[in-house]
């Protein structure tokens, strides 16, 4: 059984453009952080970004990609899809959802896909020509707090789900993420966002020296700083 979950306005998406192959020479795949299950698509309905859903870890050698299935309302895709149009609504600087798949494999298990709009001329931050800006990773901080004021806990916030098109600043990959309405300032989970992230920094971001990188670093913890002191001013 296959579900298929569409935006308004996509109802021509049907479980075949969840398949790599079915696109052939206009699938490409994504080389940053694409771990081989994601895909830039060109689509009637302008360009996508295709990404299956996988385990990884140990667990992985069991079952690279089915989950298991406890209704469709819990599926990752589902998940994934909801929270990323609610997250768009509100404005914030995410992907368009365009459609989720949920495809059963047998009573007790499923397999997943998602499919949302590619941001034009988006980079990851790793490998965008102004990563040693102070002033960029100052903007990349006061986003991070964007959502984090609005309660969304990244728990994937790492450099290559940071996009970055001309002046704007977009997150990526909500696998998992939620929203904490009524979070606390100092919330632990924040705290826990920031360290992935500073971990991710000091694994991608290689070639600064480190003295530049904790310069950098500042900068990112300055503008986020700005920011929640502006939210509850």
């Amino acid at each position: 059984m296959v579900s298929v979950l569409r935006a308004p306005g996509c109802e021509d998406v049907n479980e075949q453009w969840f398949s790599p192959t079915y696109w052939g020479g206009k699938a490409e795949p994504v080389s940053a952080g694409g771990r081989g299950s994601a895909w830039f698509v060109h689509s009637p309905s302008g360009q996508l970004v295709l990404r299956h859903y996988r385990r990884g870890g140990m667990v992985a050698r069991v079952s690279e990609r089915r989950y298991l299935f406890t209704g469709e309302e819990r599926t990752r895709s589902f998940a994934e899809f909801r929270l990323l149009r609610e997250l768009h609504d509100q404005g914030l600087p995410v992907p368009r959802p365009v459609a989720a798949l949920v495809a059963k494999r047998g009573a007790f298990s499923y397999e997943a896909a998602i499919l949302i709009e590619r941001i034009e001329g988006a980079l990851p931050m790793p490998e965008h020509p102004e990563v040693s800006s102070e002033a960029l990773w100052h903007r990349v901080g006061q986003v991070i707090a964007r959502f984090h004021c609005a309660g969304l806990d990244h728990v994937d916030l790492n450099c290559d789900n940071i996009l970055v098109a001309g002046e704007r600043i977009f997150l990526i990959d909500f696998d998992r993420c939620r929203l904490h309405p009524d979070a606390d300032r100092r919330a632990r989970w924040k705290e826990r966002n920031l360290s992935r992230l500073r971990r991710s920094v000091e694994k991608r971001v290689r070639p600064l020296q480190p003295a530049r990188l904790e310069r950098l670093w500042q900068a990112l913890i300055a503008g986020y700083e700005s920011r929640i002191t502006d939210r509850n001013a």
